[in-house]
This record gives C-alpha cells, sequence and structure tokens, in this order.
C-alpha cells in the first residue's frame, strides 16, 4: 500500500476507513452495523468500506463467519498515524468530531478533572477573536483587581491540565499574561486588524525554550519504576518547553523544584536537577519548590490567576 493510493481515496470514505482501523485496532472487532449507525451509510455502502479497507490494508482484518464480525488479525499494520492523546480521547469520550449525535465513550473511564469547564457562549467570541487576528474586549474578574474592563489581543489557547487559558498582550499594561477563561464575564470582538503574528514574535516568554532535566525523585525507594514510566534516558528526561507553559507543567506533575530536593510526600515522584540554572526565570515561581516562600515574587506577567 503507498500512500498515493490512499490519498485517491475521497475525504468522507477515508473518515470512514480510519473508523473501521481505529475500532479494529483498539477494540479488536466491528461490524457493519457499527459503520452504519456512526456514519448514516447503507449496508452495501458499508460493505465496500469494509472490501475497501482490506484491499489497502490485507491482512488487518479478517471476517468471521461463525460471529458476523470483523476482527483484527494478530499483526496489525495501521495505515493512519496515531497519537497516544487522540487515542486515549476518542476511546474515553468517542470516536470522532460528531456534534449532531451524542457520542459515548468505547471505554469504562473517568474524567474527574473535566469540571472547571469554560462557558462556550464566551469561548464563541474569543475563539473568533483570535481566529481573526482581532482585539477583545472583555469584562474580567482579577484576584488583584476584582472585575474589570480590559482590551487584549488574543495570540493562543492554552490547557494547562486544570484549566483552560488564553494567552494575550494588554496593550495598556505593555504586558503579556494568561487570562483564565473561566474569569471572563463578557468579550466583544474589536473592529479592525492587528498584526497578531508580530504582536506574538515579541511575547519573549512565549518564543523562549527552556529544557527541563527531570529526573527519579531521590526520596524514592524504587526510582527504577519512575525512570521506567517515563522513558528516561540515563535516569533523566529532558523536554524542551515554551518558558511560559513550564510553571504548568511542573506544578502540574508535582515536579519538586527546589534545589536540594527538599519537598517530601508520595506525589513528589520527579525532581527538577536543573533548578538552579532555571533561577532567573520568573514564569517557573508558580512550580512547587521553585523558590523559599519568602522570596517568592508575585508576578502577574506570568501567574495563571491573572
Amino acid at each position: 500500500m503507498t500512500l498515493n493510493s490512499l490519498a485517491d481515496v475521497p475525504q468522507t470514505q477515508q473518515e470512514r476507513l480510519a473508523f473501521i482501523e481505529f475500532r479494529s485496532m483498539f477494540l479488536g472487532s466491528m461490524n457493519r452495523s457499527d459503520l452504519v449507525q456512526r456514519f448514516g451509510v447503507s449496508d452495501s455502502a458499508a460493505s465496500r468500506d469494509f472490501a475497501l479497507y482490506r484491499q489497502l490494508a490485507p491482512g488487518n482484518i479478517h471476517y468471521d463467519r461463525s460471529c458476523a464480525v470483523y476482527l483484527a488479525s494478530d499483526v496489525f499494520s495501521p495505515l493512519y498515524s496515531y497519537a497516544p492523546e487522540q487515542v486515549l480521547t476518542a476511546l474515553a469520550e468517542g470516536f470522532g468530531d460528531n456534534f449532531v449525535a451524542t457520542l459515548s465513550p468505547w471505554l469504562l473511564s473517568e474524567l474527574p478533572g473535566r469540571g472547571n469547564v469554560p462557558n462556550v457562549e464566551i469561548v464563541i467570541p474569543v475563539s473568533r477573536a483570535l481566529y481573526a487576528g482581532q482585539a477583545l474586549q472583555i469584562e474580567y474578574h482579577s484576584l488583584s483587581r476584582g472585575k474589570s474592563q480590559k482590551v487584549i489581543l488574543p495570540l493562543a489557547l492554552v490547557d494547562n491540565g486544570l484549566r483552560w487559558h488564553l494567552r494575550a498582550y494588554e496593550p495598556a499594561h505593555e504586558r503579556y499574561a494568561d487570562f483564565v477563561l473561566n474569569r471572563i464575564e463578557q468579550a466583544r470582538p474589536i473592529n479592525g486588524d492587528v498584526d497578531q503574528c508580530l504582536v506574538r514574535q515579541q511575547d519573549s516568554e512565549w518564543q523562549q525554550h527552556v529544557e527541563l532535566e527531570l529526573t527519579p525523585h531521590p526520596q524514592l525507594k524504587h526510582p527504577e519504576t519512575i525512570a521506567y514510566e517515563y522513558r528516561m534516558v540515563d535516569q533523566c528526561l529532558r523536554m524542551s518547553v515554551r518558558l511560559s507553559l513550564a510553571g504548568y507543567l511542573l506544578r502540574r506533575w508535582n515536579v519538586d523544584c527546589s534545589a536540594d530536593h527538599r519537598l517530601k510526600g508520595p506525589h513528589y515522584l520527579l525532581w527538577l536537577r536543573n533548578s538552579v540554572q532555571l533561577q532567573q526565570h520568573d514564569a517557573l515561581y508558580i512550580a512547587p519548590g521553585f523558590m523559599d516562600l519568602g522570596q517568592y515574587r508575585h508576578t502577574e506577567t506570568t501567574d495563571a490567576e491573572a
């Protein structure tokens, strides 16, 4: 099978082929009714899709007449590429971008961290302004100033694992900051073109990357377990992360960022080995143990709670 042969297949049919492959590969079996129910095609069209998939990927699936289902073979060579995050999301929440029908998970799963979700009525003007490169006038609830009106230029959406932020530039204070979507009460796009690319390029903390050197925490009895879990090389996981996002990652993963790995507890499995070399970066101050509490400097340009 070559990419050219798959590229010749119409996009709508490719979506059905991807569904056949995904379900077969990760669930082990499927039948025509699964395809009919998902896409609303006829039985004959579903049969043609299965025939085409078997032609393009011979040996991936075979038909079991006793059970009337297609089964995945022991040797499976997928046509498509799959990112682990996409696979797990599809298995936990449903496959595809189907907003017409309610998707149901394919496997039993729980997503306890999805409670703090933004209001769709706020996401609409925010996403439109971000896409069009427009400024936004917002009513915003801030920890330091309470409720106030602001004009911001949206630059990027960020999911820090706990909640959604909007990376934006605030001209009145000449600062780049992360605005929590759930704290935006009103949002209205402002007409007029803005050089969004230029503004984004001048966001130094967004453009700059830092290398994090994560190792198993020295307090662990079996550090090799964590080394295996995180696929470390020589007991170290090296990650290049945007400076503006590094603090979120370190806080989400409960990484001990103290220079002497002094933080204790079963939730500290990782230690930032090169924390001393990164001390000059304000954006990392929200990470656990990065600075002594007495030295902590609150700065809204990097704090998630701007």
